[in-house]
């Protein structure tokens, strides 16, 4: 099957756009379920009302793992942001209004994976910190406590597509049961590693919207840096990560 030019390629799939409908072609190295894995997140937050891509099917294609799901035309905030930054509140008040969408649905761990369980496995696998950091942040991911709610857990503008005047939540690999606290934080590392600024006016108009606290959000920080670590992404600096480790959890 032949599927012309992929629109997008990550690190874990190449995305496709055929008949109208969107192919999520898994690269070979990925475990056996991890189609399927996804496929019940983007399910899971489908049945809550979510404006999320309905997934059609999942199946194999050409011997790759693959999901179908329905196509939603549009542009992502991210591409619209890079052409008009001059307009960066207004989409950042979209973004936080519908990051606290997502995180207004009570997430039961029996349903979706715990956050937790994903961040330990993250910090124990990255081979920059020693076994004593390691313990020391396990340690404080398990001293802090919260109410379990729905957490994309990779949500930047990217993964949020515009059409006119309606948004549609994409990418849902990463999500979890877990503190929002820790996905706004996640979010709030993502845009620093672009623009402060940026960073800066989401984390504010998070807080502003929620009543919560920087402090109460930042509180993650060294948990998140250490678990973003593990990712491997080429454009992450891991000096930069581990300098928030340091800051925020000295030893």
């Amino acid at each position: 099957m032949n599927f012309g030019t992929p629109i997008a390629i990550g690190n874990t799939a190449e995305i496709y756009l055929y008949q109208n409908k969107i192919y999520k072609v898994f690269k070979d190295y990925l475990p056996e379920t991890e189609s399927i894995l996804e496929s019940e997140k983007q399910k899971y937050a489908y049945s809550f009302g979510l404006p999320v891509p309905k997934i059609i099917d999942v199946t194999k294609i050409n011997g790759k793992q693959a999901i179908i799901m329905e196509y939603i035309k549009g542009r992502s905030i991210g591409d619209i942001l890079s052409e008009n930054m001059e307009q960066a509140e207004y989409y950042m008040n979209i973004l936080v209004q519908i990051h606290q969408k997502i995180h207004k649905v009570e997430a039961e761990v029996d349903s979706i994976k715990p956050m937790k369980e994903k961040l330990s496995r993250q910090i124990n696998s990255t081979n920059i910190l020693s076994n004593r950091h390691k313990s020391v942040l396990i340690q404080k991911l398990n001293n802090i406590t919260f109410k379990s709610r729905l957490c994309h857990g990779d949500y930047h503008p990217f993964n949020v597509i515009m059409t006119d005047n309606n948004a549609t939540i994409i990418d849902w690999v990463d999500a979890s049961a877990g503190d929002i606290r820790a996905d706004v934080y996640r979010t709030y590392l993502l845009y620093s590693q672009v623009s402060t600024e940026l960073a800066e006016m989401y984390l504010d108009l998070y807080c502003e919207r929620s009543g919560l606290e920087k402090d109460e959000v930042l509180q993650w920080a060294p948990i998140i840096a250490a678990a973003r670590m593990a990712e491997n992404v080429p454009a992450e600096d891991s000096k930069r990560l581990l300098a928030i480790i340091n800051q925020s959890c000295p030893l």
